[in-house]
């Protein structure tokens, strides 16, 4: 057995392993600075384990199979992934948005199976984007931080939902 062979992981390449990696990366990092659930590893876990699935998938197609159907079974998978990271406290829920990063984490590491690896670089910059750049305006327009998208940061020492007088859902 030569290194070559003892280093190769066909049908998948190291390349798109390094770029699942790195977008887990690049939006976990963001997830963890703010000590929001779904960090770094989390991240570059699921951005992993959907591009080895989809990319799987597409190795085993024959004519009595559909490797699309993977893409919808992998969704529902990371639908329970993201309701495992919702909760509800005092009538107000909590994780939405970590939620919904996880089923982005999840397009991104189709993206990359799918053989968009740029794209799916550039797709987690627009997601950090999205996260940096809505909590940003929230800061700075209280317009948008009526009703449900007030943040409920009091939960944890028993105020009240809108004491704190912060927004955002998770």
């Amino acid at each position: 057995m030569t290194l070559s062979d003892a280093l190769s992981i066909e049908p998948f390449d190291w390349y798109s392993v390094g770029v699942a990696l790195l977008c887990g990366f690049i939006i976990g990092l963001e997830r963890q600075l703010r000590g929001k659930p779904v960090g770094i590893r989390t991240s570059a876990l699921i951005t992993l384990g959907t591009y080895i699935f989809i990319l799987t998938a597409n190795q085993v197609h024959t004519d009595a199979t559909d490797p699309s159907r993977i893409i919808g079974q992998v969704i529902t998978g990371i639908g329970f992934l993201g309701a495992g990271v919702m909760l509800t406290r005092d009538g107000v829920v909590l994780g939405v948005t970590s939620a919904a990063t996880i089923w982005s984490l999840a397009a991104i590491g189709v993206c990359i199976a799918c053989g968009y690896p740029l794209a799916a670089i550039k797709l987690s910059l627009v997601v950090v984007f999205v996260l940096v750049g809505v909590d940003l305006l929230e800061d700075y327009s209280q317009a948008l931080t009526r009703g449900v998208h007030r943040k409920y940061r009091g939960w944890r020492d028993g105020r009240r939902p809108g004491s704190s007088g912060k927004s955002g859902e998770d």
